[in-house]
């Protein structure tokens, strides 16, 4: 099965590479000259990777109501990602707050590790490379997503689409949740981004 998933930021990483281990071909498309911009300015800088607290404590302290983080968390949880990035050679440590950094202070360290694993499952990576239009057809009553075409005109074949493009937390970096209403309306939600580990559903 042919996946693309638009945006390059840790949702849309780790999507891609959950996709590319479930046995698609994937390709990741960012509108940027490189990978995990908000990602990079996570922690100060430091990136606050994730939290040492067991999955029912932390879905607890999540503000407002978090029983909706308990199907992703158990799909992936903190320890798995703290595994991924020790396969990849980042050691973490932890500080006040249960919170887990890299030993390196450096998110760009994390990204790093993100690469690796695109590269290491064979994940087509596409920068600078900007979505103008998710491309649909009529099948049988149902609209059905056929790919997506590029501003610079490319066309790609798909055959599921994850929009990963983040919301509106930080417009200055292009986080303006451009497609947020578009992709609801267009239906191609087969994986939410919150949800960053579930398999690609048939």
């Amino acid at each position: 099965m042919k996946v693309v998933v638009i945006g390059g930021g840790p949702a849309g990483m780790m999507a891609a590479i959950s996709a590319a281990k479930a046995g698609n071909h994937v390709t990741l498309l960012e509108k940027k000259s490189s990978l995990g911009r908000k990602l990079l300015i996570t922690g100060k800088g430091r990136c606050n990777i994730t939290s040492s607290l067991e999955m029912k404590d932390f879905i607890e302290n999540t503000p407002g109501n978090g029983r909706f983080l308990y199907s992703c968390f158990e799909q992936f949880t903190n320890q798995d990602i703290i595994r991924m990035l020790k396969e990849n050679g980042l050691e973490v440590k932890q500080e006040r707050g249960n919170r887990i950094f890299p030993v390196t202070d450096k998110a760009q360290s994390v990204l790093a590790c993100f690469e690796k694993e695109l590269e290491k499952h064979h994940v087509t990576v596409k920068l600078n490379t900007q979505v103008a239009q998710i491309c649909t057809r009529l099948d049988e009553n149902t609209q059905k997503v056929v790919g997506v075409r590029c501003i610079s005109g490319e066309k790609i074949n798909a055959d599921k689409i994850v929009l990963a493009t983040g919301g509106k937390s930080y417009p200055r970096d292009g986080l303006y949740g451009r497609w947020l209403s578009f992709g609801w309306r267009v239906g191609t939600y087969d994986y939410c981004t919150t949800c960053i580990n579930r398999a690609i559903r048939s």
